[in-house]
């Protein structure tokens, strides 16, 4: 053991892939590390308290190799690939409690990107085997899977990095391709923000979107160095052609990949330190609890700070598919309101979000969420009456009245089961706008005692 010790403080202090051996060379486990060194010297610390199975393990441990990657993401990509072709014995005892996590994309014109367990494929997988079908809830009959994955959470992080990599689409969407309706659909926030080319309004050719996702699986699948020398290739074949346009999409796409060692750590990749609720789950349950035809994917939420009228300030939060989505936040200092007015702060700050969106043909949100009850939820109404817009779904979410829903259109608010997920993925919205205004409003305090 302290043979293994000595040697495990001698590993890089870098990103990789690490396969524990038995006295015959049988890989016994195979994991991932941010830094091989801490990661595996960790295994054979005489003071490491590990649970029973894990200590079986590094009771017969007596070779270690190890592989070093480039990147987080490289490694989380290469444990996926080891365990699946070598299915070391260590790694099938973890799966005794749970499922991993497997990615899968659709087998569509324009295919989608989805994340499922690997309990489903695998009762996909055995159904076919009999001449039937199975298809899990909310997924396409058809698909290819890539997996499966230790982390749910780090692969998601994963998703998120490629996502803005090669703007592949999540939504679920039937999407075909001789729709001529397509052109006035309006896209989500995602393509606002150059996270997804948005075949759902035609605006990328099928060939185009086909590549992108391409390269995507190719990456997934561990093709990172011939990958890059291909997009390299293509990419001087566009300047040659006099194509910038398209040179410049590629020569983005190269440079986000060379660069993913420069993504925070997957840990803490995800667009929140913390995310205390099953995103799924929490989506598909306030469907339910909404009465909505389709899954709310972009929900924002709005809250007004003062003290004592001074400094008033609103925030806006947004979360996409249940997780909250940072580079939709935005803050309002109060411009209109020189008083305590909470309605007509909440006026003021719906009235220039909608107006805004309005004027950049923008998609507005499924749900917006308003930090109050029913005198907020008029006001906010009354904004978008002023914007000229028609509202989306509009609810009230106040801490002072039990925390009653109040749905718009409705003459009484709905009093759900507070430990419901879907309810609770509302609590999370409000109370992260109301965190972020009282940020805003913190800062300007600090700013004005300077100045």
């Amino acid at each position: 053991m302290s043979d293994l010790l000595s040697r495990a403080q001698q590993l890089p202090d870098t990103p990789g892939v690490y396969l524990m051996k038995d006295a015959k060379g049988i890989v016994l486990y195979v994991g991932k590390a941010k830094s091989l060194k801490h990661r595996v010297t960790s295994y054979f610390q005489p003071s490491a308290d590990h649970d029973p199975r894990i200590a079986a393990m590094v009771a017969l441990v007596a070779d270690i190799e190890t592989l070093q990657m480039d990147s987080e993401v490289d490694a989380l990509l290469a444990e996926a690939r080891l365990i699946k072709d070598i299915q070391p014995r260590y790694n099938a005892s973890q799966k005794d409690d749970k499922s991993f996590t497997v990615l899968g994309i659709s087998q569509d014109p324009y295919p989608f990107v989805f994340l499922t367990r690997e309990m489903d494929v695998l009762s996909r997988q055995r159904a076919a085997a009999k001449g039937e079908s199975y298809v899990p809830p909310g997924e396409p009959d058809k698909a290819s899977f890539i997996g499966p994955f230790t982390s749910s959470g780090q692969l998601r992080a994963a998703l998120k990095v490629f996502q803005r990599i090669f703007r592949f689409r999540t939504c679920t969407f039937d999407i075909r391709e001789e729709d001529d309706k397509r052109r006035f659909f309006r896209p989500c926030l995602l393509w606002n923000i150059g996270r997804c080319t948005a075949p759902c309004a035609d605006k990328v050719p099928r060939e185009a979107y086909a590549e992108d996702l391409g390269n995507f699986r190719r990456m997934m699948s561990g093709a990172k160095r011939e990958l890059l020398k291909e997009m390299k290739a293509r990419m001087e074949a566009h300047s040659d052609a006099r194509e910038y346009e398209l040179a410049a999409v590629v020569r983005d796409q190269v440079f986000a990949i060379e660069h993913l060692k420069e993504h925070r750590d997957l840990d803490d990749a995800l667009e929140t330190d913390l995310i205390p609720l099953d995103p799924v789950k929490s989506v598909d349950d306030l469907r339910d609890l909404l009465g909505l035809e389709l899954r709310p994917r972009v929900i924002e939420g709005t809250d007004i700070s003062h003290l004592q009228g001074s400094d008033a300030v609103g925030s806006l939060v947004s979360f996409v598919d249940g997780v909250p989505f940072k580079s939709g936040y935005r803050r309002f200092k109060i411009k209109t309101v020189d008083q305590i007015d909470d309605y007509a702060s909440i006026r003021e700050v719906v009235r220039r979000r909608f107006t805004r969106l309005k004027n950049e043909e923008a998609a507005f949100p499924d749900v917006m969420l308003i930090d109050g009850g029913q005198g907020h939820l008029n006001a906010a109404l009354a904004a978008m009456a002023e914007a000229g817009v028609r509202p989306p779904l509009t609810i009230g979410l106040a801490k002072h009245e039990g925390d009653h829903l109040w749905v718009a259109g409705k003459r009484e608010p709905l009093r759900p089961d507070l430990h419901r997920p879907g309810f609770r993925l509302l609590q999370y919205v409000r109370d992260e706008a109301h965190r972020f205004a009282q940020n805003y409003h913190h800062i300007l305090r600090r700013k004005r005692v300077r100045e």
